[in-house]
């Protein structure tokens, strides 16, 4: 048996700490286990209390008649690492820390959490700072929250991680409310030793749960996570999470527009997409969409059938199906035909959707062969059931009526509860219908099935690790920030064309060199303390040769009013045209390391059309991963040939993202920032070019 499958599932618990009072937090761990009907055996531990509610209390651990599974501590931040160091010893399988005081407090604080960390040695610990677990599944609430005052919880397939623990009392409650059966919820907290990944990992094990929901502070270990999620999404258990602090600015990167147009957000976004987790847009949809998913049926396509008895709500959730992407067909001839058979008159309108069914909300049986005909029609992949005001006389019969039709067919089917009428959603949900108290919240249901989907074919397997790149002689480089032709010489060591260009010093140079590119040119200044050269006056394009002495003239004066300094390098670089422009980049941050690619050249921040896709360490990308992230360009027709531009050469572009991966992962830790802006994508056939770049190498 493992130590996580102890601490679930434990035979024994150990409470250190325990009050005899159970209006106190000490005192709340016992009282719930023995209200909630655990099994096992309880070892209630306090030197000064004789029994604590009819059970023997012992003075110390070492008094305890047998090795518990599991001990929860509840002493003091101060006292804690001394029962957990005895649980230790005596071979527990894990102990629960409740208390408060540690890293989240600062240095004091972090000092506590060592020692806690020093005191458990191989035994695993839950916390510091949690508020427990509650296995409902089998009756073991090892857990101080106030939300197990209830007296009875549903039971369902919905395993739930929380990394807060008040978060996770109130999903426990907010769940039982509505009629929603969890399985298993851990509170994670600081997470001294156990995380989020290992609790994805066991529930993906774990054959109570169906569905896995987060709630996310941060991913202290984005390998072990990546790895969990993955086996998750081969065990078709869908993952729902709701990460928490969105509006956090990312880390911005000192010299190129890539980490402004990464930031933390974005790379959780990524590692989510890639790992199959399907991000929660509310804390709403921490609950909506696992009980959508929960119910194990997939959704084939976007068709929905709305089906009321009340207008105004059906038109509420065919607009927001509509602004959503998904589609509300009028029923085909064959299917209203059915339909008007049901219900003859013209107060029915049978021939559009919303499928206004009149007498369903009065009559169960008119509602269950509405139902039927829907889910055989091959018109619709799912429906929506609205159920109206006059479900509220009689919701045992509506509710058994939407039941009853489930076994007819594997399409998804939600309800929406028009009236304010938490019983009546509650009813459904342990019927095993998912219900609802927004109509919004019935496109989430069905965006999440969809999405579930997509994520199932769609997970990368991120723990691939290829061959070590080559890395070429770099001595030339040294470290710190290269300025442009540098930086562009190094990608060219990796393979990564690069405009034609010369660098010069003075005008007669530059004269020169205009004249061998034969036409008009590029020119720039040419300094590793300026990267973004347009903000400064640092750019002019399109010059032709016989204006260049004077344009180089007037741009140092301009830099040097704009600067303090005069530029005394410039460089001349062949004018690139009839190409479209993107950015192509690498973000680190503690997720790990990111390609990124968008539309380019200045406005690329003003457009903030990107895509990251997250390197497994030591692995590049692939040319499918490359042609994904173009794909994935809201612009990307602009490649494709829209409104007759020519076809560009997405293939080169391809090679060029599959390349600039194959760099940053040879150089590893040496390369701190790398960015080319813009990589010029010219028509089909001709390749690319990179046309400015930035790249930063540490001196390690």
């Amino acid at each position: 048996m493992s130590a996580i499958h102890r601490l679930v599932s434990p035979r024994s618990v150990a409470v250190i700490g325990a009050s005899a009072d159970p209006a106190k937090t000490a005192g709340r761990p016992v009282a719930y286990l023995r209200k909630h009907g655990f099994g096992g055996a309880i070892y209630p531990v306090n030197p000064k209390v004789d029994s604590i509610d009819g059970l023997r209390c012992y003075p110390d651990i070492a008094s305890l008649p047998e090795v518990p599974d599991v001990g929860i501590v509840l002493l003091g931040a101060e006292r804690a690492h001394l029962a957990v160091r005895e649980l230790a010893a005596r071979g527990a399988g894990a102990a629960i820390v409740l208390a408060s005081g540690y890293t989240e407090t600062g240095a004091q604080g972090a000092r506590r959490q060592a020692e806690l960390v020093e005191a458990a040695g191989s035994m695993r610990l839950l916390g510091p700072n949690t508020i427990g677990l509650v296995n409902l599944t089998e009756n073991i609430p090892l857990s101080a929250s106030g939300a197990l005052e209830m007296d009875h919880f549903p039971t369902g397939s919905i395993g739930v991680v929380s990394q807060s623990g008040g978060i996770l009392g109130a999903l426990l409650s907010r769940a039982a409310a509505r009629g929603i059966g969890l399985s298993k919820l851990v509170s994670t907290s600081n997470e001294v030793d156990l995380d989020l990944a290992d609790f994805i990992d066991y529930l993906a094990d774990d054959e109570a749960t169906r569905v896995i929901a987060l709630y996310v502070e941060a991913v202290r270990n984005p390998d072990a996570f990546r790895r969990a999620a993955l086996k998750a999404a081969a065990a078709g258990k869908p993952v729902v999470a709701y990460k928490i602090g969105r509006s956090e600015s990312g880390a911005r990167a000192a010299v190129s527009h890539t980490g402004a147009l990464a930031g933390a957000d974005r790379m959780y976004d990524a590692l989510f997409e890639q790992v199959g987790v399907i991000r929660a847009q509310t804390f709403a949809d921490l609950l909506d969409m696992p009980a959508a998913l929960a119910t194990g049926r997939t959704l084939g396509g976007k068709r929905i059938a709305i089906l009321t008895s009340t207008g105004g709500a059906g038109t509420l959730v065919s607009d927001s199906l509509g602004v959503a992407g998904f589609e509300t067909p009028a029923p085909d001839e064959a299917t209203a035909e059915k339909l008007r058979a049901l219900q003859k008159g013209d107060h029915a309108a049978l021939d559009r959707n919303p499928i206004d069914v009149t007498l369903a909300g009065l009559q169960p049986d008119l509602l269950r062969a509405a139902i039927r005909i829907l889910l055989d029609s091959p018109s619709y992949d799912a429906i929506a059931v609205i159920v109206g005001s006059s479900a509220l006389a009689m919701p045992d019969l509506m509710a058994n009526a939407i039941g009853d039709c489930l076994p007819h067919s594997d399409k998804p089917v939600v309800a929406y509860v028009s009236p304010h009428a938490p019983g009546v959603a509650a009813l459904l949900n342990r019927n095993g219908v998912p219900a609802f108290s927004a109509p919004e919240a019935c496109t989430v249901a069905f965006d999440a099935m969809l999405r579930a989907k997509q994520a199932r074919a769609g997970a990368s397997p991120l723990a691939d690790v290829s061959s070590p790149q080559p890395l070429p002689d770099l001595a030339q480089f040294g470290s710190g920030s290269l300025d442009e032709a540098a930086a562009k010489s190094l990608f060219a060591r990796f393979g990564i064309p690069v405009v034609r260009e010369t660098v010069v010093h003075d005008a007669s140079q530059a004269r020169d060199a205009a004249g061998q590119f034969g036409g008009n040119v590029v020119l720039k200044i040419l300094s590793a303390q300026i990267a973004h050269k347009s903000d400064v006056g640092g750019v002019a394009v399109d010059v032709g040769p016989q204006d260049i002495e004077h344009r180089m003239a007037r741009m140092a004066q301009e830099v040097g009013a704009a600067t303090g300094t005069v530029p005394d390098r410039f460089l001349v670089q062949q004018m690139v045209r009839g190409g479209v422009e993107v950015i192509l980049g690498m973000h680190r941050d503690a997720l790990g390391t990111a390609i990124l690619l968008g539309m380019g050249g200045v406005t690329a921040e003003l457009i903030g059309d990107t895509t990251l896709r997250l390197l497994a360490p030591g692995r590049p990308l692939t040319r499918d991963d490359a042609m994904q992230m173009i794909g994935a360009l809201k612009t990307a027709p602009l490649l494709t040939g829209y409104r007759g531009r020519p076809k560009a050469d997405v293939d080169a572009l391809a090679d060029a993202i599959v390349a600039f991966s194959r760099m940053v992962v040879a150089m590893g830790e040496r390369l701190e920032e790398a960015e080319i802006n813009p990589v010029f994508v010219l028509p089909q056939g001709q390749g690319v070019v990179a046309a400015d770049g930035v790249a930063v190498l540490s001196a390690r």
